[in-house]
This record gives structure tokens, sequence and C-alpha cells, in this order.
């Protein structure tokens, strides 16, 4: 007589061929409640059961646009509305910036989300209890033996039907598979307490951990190498040289390989009346110069060099590139301030080529001209 607590009827093979022969007998009999385990994988036997697709791929894909579209709008609101800032000339919403921040939101919401639904909702974590957990047939299944229950609530179900049809593909063992009913009704919520303990308890040893590990252990012998090295930080004093400071100035009249030696270095005047620019103003030319004024001037001068800063007050603005002793200032002069910079603006010699500077110098005529047309202009 079988007994009321059998779970399933189980089959162990050590061949896979027979496995997969006897799977096919059980589809085309019609039985529902049954299913395959093996410590390797066997391949075509998912398409062989007609098993459903994973609902796995379509929430990771739900929960990343999720994230992709929190990433659009949280940067938008940040950078357009709530706190405007142009960063180079670039515009309120430069998307290519905000690809890196996109990316890695639709990557986290999608991994650590489908984890979550994966455990909680699909797998009904924290409960963990399975008939099948703990028994010879398990223990065989995950070493080397593949392995197909048929469970006892198949509606087809005939405790000898089944024992004769896995005697006929002649297996290693038959294996009866029974449970407790406690074992089965026992089932622990998401918010139980011990539950709830016991992750409050994992997350506190993990950050601890992490803590000692970064901020203390990696500052110990012998893993702290990369920390002492034989080099100087910013700002760092130095007991080489006689004068004590570690950042050292470049050696005068020394120029970095691949720079162009420029001789009017705090001479203004003198780059006023020697320098002429060399580029003509082709249309081209002015393309370049707009870009690279747009780019590097714009965020201080305004787009049209008047002077008004769209920097939100963050910085002091600077005057109108259209008074009257900047509109007769050579273009030598003009290029001289942006060699080696004026004031609080800074040199843009490494930022920009001689041929943007003298670029942006003929795109800043352009400028003055259009907003100092004479009568004559028209005509």
């Amino acid at each position: 007589m079988v007994s009321n607590n059998l779970y399933a009827l189980g089959a162990l093979f050590k061949d896979p061929n027979k496995l997969v022969k006897l799977a096919k007998k059980i589809v085309e009999l019609g039985y529902k409640n049954w299913d395959v385990h093996s410590s390797y994988p066997l391949h075509g036997l998912p398409r062989l059961m007609r098993l459903k697709w994973s609902p796995l791929g379509y929430i990771a894909l739900i929960l990343g646009l999720t994230g992709t579209s929190f990433g659009v709008f949280f940067t938008w609101w940040t950078m357009s509305v709530d706190y405007p800032l142009t960063i180079g000339g670039k515009p309120w919403f430069s998307f290519p910036a905000f690809v890196p921040v996109l990316f890695e939101l639709t990557v986290l919401l999608a991994s650590v989300g489908t984890a979550i639904v994966m455990l909680f909702i699909i797998f009904k974590f924290p409960n963990n209890r399975h008939p099948l957990h703990d028994t010879e047939y398990m223990k065989k299944v995950s070493v080397d033996h593949c392995g197909i229950v048929i469970e006892a609530k198949d509606k087809n179900f005939d405790y000898e039907k089944v024992k004769a049809l896995f005697q006929e593909f002649e297996p290693d063992q038959i294996l009866d598979i029974y449970y407790q009913e406690e074992e089965v009704a026992y089932k622990p919520k998401v918010f139980d307490w011990k539950f709830i303990t016991f992750l409050v308890v994992i997350a506190v040893l993990t950050s601890a951990v992490g803590y000692l590990f970064n901020n203390k252990i990696l500052y110990m012998p012998p893993f702290d190498f990369m920390l002492n090295q034989f080099r100087l930080g910013p700002q760092e004093s130095s007991t080489f040289f006689a004068d004590g400071f570690g950042m050292r100035k470049p050696v005068p009249g020394t120029v970095a390989r691949g720079d162009i030696y420029y001789p009017f270095k705090g001479k203004p005047e003198e780059a006023g009346a020697k320098l002429i620019n060399p580029l003509l103003p082709t249309k081209e030319n002015l393309a370049l110069g707009q870009e690279k004024y747009n780019t590097f001037c714009s965020p201080c001068h305004g787009w049209r060099g008047e002077g008004d800063s769209h920097l939100n007050g963050q910085f002091p603005n600077p005057p109108s590139l259209h008074s009257e002793k900047v509109r007769t200032w050579s273009d030598g002069r003009i290029y001289h301030v942006i060699v080696e910079g004026q004031n609080v603006m800074p040199s843009y010699a490494k930022q920009l080529t001689e041929k943007e500077r003298w670029a942006i110098v003929l795109y800043i005529r352009a400028l003055q001209r259009s907003l100092n047309a004479k009568q004559e202009d028209v005509q």
C-alpha cells in the first residue's frame, strides 16, 4: 500500500540517452507534473519538455528600461531645470555626457531588481523547503546521475503504472520520495522577524568587513605597497629641493616637446604690434572659430560676446568684447589674451591649437562687426 505522504516516484540514470527517451515517452503519455534533474546540462530537454519561457527576461527588460527612464528624467531635471549649469559651452541637456549615468542605472536596476524578483517572488524566499531536499535522489543527481520524477499529484499518476514505465527504460534505481506534513506546511514570510534579523546581521557583518578591509587592512603591510610610493602628491612638501616645494615650475626657457615657442610671453603690446592673423575669413575658418568660441569662450563672454555670462552668477562676468577698447585691439592683441589669459581668465594655450586660436579671433571680429555695424556695411 502506498503512503498518503508520497510526493513522487523517481528514476535515476547514469546514461542520459535513456533519460531522454523516457522524457519523450512521458510527454506522449500526457503527464504534467514531472521534472528532470541533472548535475550537467542535457541539451534539448527544455524544448522536449515543452517548458515555457522564463519571465525573468521580460522582468529584466522592464526594470532596465525603468532605470534608463529614471536616469533620463533625473539628469534632465537636475541640469536643465533645478540647477542648470553650462560646462564648456555644451547645451543644458547634453545626452552623451549622461550616457554613463544612464548605463549604470539601467544595469543596476535590471540586475539587482531581477535578482530580488527571482528570489522573493518566483522562489518565495525565505521559504526554501521542498520534499526533494536531503533525499537520496537529490544527492545522486547532484553528483553523477540524472533523474526524472513524476509527482503523485499528477492526474494521470498511478503508482504501479509509473513504476512499470520507469522499469521499461532500465533505470539504475527507482526511488519512492516521501514528505513530512509539518515541513510542507511551514512557510516562512519575508517579513518574519527571524528572517529580518538574519538580513540585518548579514548587512552589519558585510559592512563591517568591507570597512575594515578597505580602510584598515589595505593600509597595513604588505598591502600598502601602492600607498607608499616614491612620489609626491599635489601640494606636498619636498626635502629634496632646497626651497621645500614639491611642485616645480617649468625650467625657464624650455619648451615641451611638440609645443611651439611663444616669443611674446608677458609682452601684450609687442604681440599686438607684430602678430598678424594668417587665416582668411572663409566660411570654413569662421565655422571653426564659432565652434571653438561657443565651447571655450561663450560660458563667460556669452553667445554674442556681450559679457552676459550664462553661468548663473557662479563666476564674475567679464567685460564686453564690443567695448571701444577691445574693438580697437589688433588681432595679435586678442590672440595674446587667448594664449596667456588676462585677469581671472586663464590661458587656453593647452586647449586650443594655433589655428583654432586665430579662428576664434576671426569669429570675434565677425561678432563685433555684426553688433557694431556701420551704414556702409549695410550698403
